[in-house]
């Protein structure tokens, strides 16, 4: 597979009401249209490597969600870091954009992000590829979420200091991007720019109002589960095996709602683009000329 050089990233912002939305593009502006949405902690660099790979046949879009990456939102003073919130601004750009359709690529605290969207304008979305997104309640590791769940019980500070340990350097670097992955495979690029991120001024803080609000997604997992059963969007999970957030079984379970979801499981950890891109570019050219030809 090559890069085809005609069509560079072009790196731009675009202002949705008090956010300056920082986002991604290439590809050709008629083109089948790819929403690209990165997780926890990392942004739209994470699709550094992919966007390339497929700019010849796809226009490709990646925005830093408010709070990631170089989007400039508000303080948490004026702005509520939840993920309704995060989805209302994704809304609004696929507005300002004139984003009439497009295929989602799911990420991490990208899949509640985008499945919220994909329930409210389901006629738009031509396909999903999840990406350790997950929907289901089978995909959490049994060991890996347990501040979180403290937190989501018990709003104590006590629980919120604990949560604030899984955002410590180590962490990112060795649980988050090092798990079940050959070191020598793992660039440090990746990790060491979401490290540099979670250094910033109130950088802590907003991901830890957002992990309180993580649980609203696990309450939302059934309507997004009804949204599969009802709409039958076309679905590719290409996941990481070895990710200790959420394990194989989250990407099995959407053949429950969606009989026709195709499932790769892939010899890597979380970030699974990071050494396995080349592979999934390649999965995802497959399924998307099938299903939206």
């Amino acid at each position: 597979m090559t890069i085809n050089q005609h069509y560079p990233v072009r790196h731009q912002f675009v202002s949705v009401e008090n956010t300056d939305v920082f986002y991604r593009e290439a590809g050709p502006a008629d083109a089948p249209v790819i929403l690209l949405l990165h997780g926890f902690p990392s942004a739209s660099h994470m699709f550094r490597d992919l966007i390339p790979l497929l700019a010849d046949r796809y226009r490709l879009i990646a925005p830093d969600l408010p709070g990631f990456g170089q989007t400039k939102a508000p303080s948490r003073t004026v702005f509520s870091y939840t993920f309704d919130n995060l989805a209302n601004v994704l809304e609004k750009l696929t507005q300002k954009l004139a984003l009439d359709s497009y295929a989602l690529y799911i990420f991490d605290y990208g899949a509640p992000v985008g499945l919220r969207l994909a329930m409210r304008h389901p006629e738009k979305v031509t396909a999903i590829i999840s990406q350790n997104g997950n929907a289901y309640l089978d995909g959490f590791s049994e060991d890996g979420w347990t501040p979180w769940q403290a937190y989501w019980v018990d709003e104590s500070e006590e629980n919120r200091e604990a949560c604030r340990e899984t955002l410590a350097p180590e962490v990112i670097r060795d649980w988050q991007y090092g798990t079940g992955v050959n070191p020598a495979q793992l660039s440090p690029d990746g990790y060491e720019l979401d490290i540099a991120y979670m250094s910033r001024p109130e950088a802590e803080d907003i991901q830890l109002d957002l992990i309180l609000d993580y649980r609203s997604n696990v309450q939302r997992y059934p309507e997004f589960q009804a949204y599969f059963r009802t709409q039958q969007p076309p679905l590719l999970a290409t996941w990481g095996k070895f990710d200790p957030a959420f394990i194989p079984a989250g990407a099995k379970a959407y053949q429950r709602d969606l009989p026709n979801a195709e499932i790769h499981l892939l010899e890597t950890g979380h970030f699974a683009l990071e050494t396995h891109c080349g592979e999934i570019a390649a999965l995802m050219r497959d399924f998307l000329t099938r299903v939206l030809d």
